[in-house]
């Protein structure tokens, strides 16, 4: 198969760069989010349907399907709690591994955004 060079400049990247410095700041940060929501909750939702396994059905009081129904909802809201809390301790370091050049952009997004930045600093001009 022969490439035409003059059929390569028509192709166009499927998804284009962020151009600004905010933009990919932005899609990092979404990045980011979304790995923590995915590995908290694929890894606390087992933990919890593992739980779960380990019981037998009670001999009384069984609530049926509504009751399974029910718990499954539940679960997912505590893996969704889980995750919420515990974020930077198991999917932080696991995200900076994954996608070293998002996190080290943020990183620098951080330590500019801190108190004590020259940012800080062009914040508190006159006006």
């Amino acid at each position: 198969m022969k490439i035409n060079p003059l059929q390569l400049q028509a192709v166009r990247p499927l998804r284009p760069s962020a151009a600004t410095a905010q933009q990919r700041v932005a899609e990092a940060q979404k990045v980011q989010d979304t790995f923590r929501t995915f590995v908290g909750e694929a890894f606390f939702g087992q933990l919890i349907k593992a739980m779960r396994s380990t019981q037998g059905k009670p001999a009384y009081f069984d609530g049926g399907q509504a009751e399974k129904v029910f718990r499954g909802q539940l679960d997912q809201a505590l893996a969704q709690k889980m995750t919420e809390a515990s974020a930077d301790q198991i999917a932080d370091p696991m995200f900076r591994q994954q996608f070293p050049r998002e996190a080290a952009l943020l990183d620098s997004q951080a330590r500019d955004n801190a108190p004590g930045s020259l940012n800080d600093l062009q914040r508190l001009r006159r006006r």
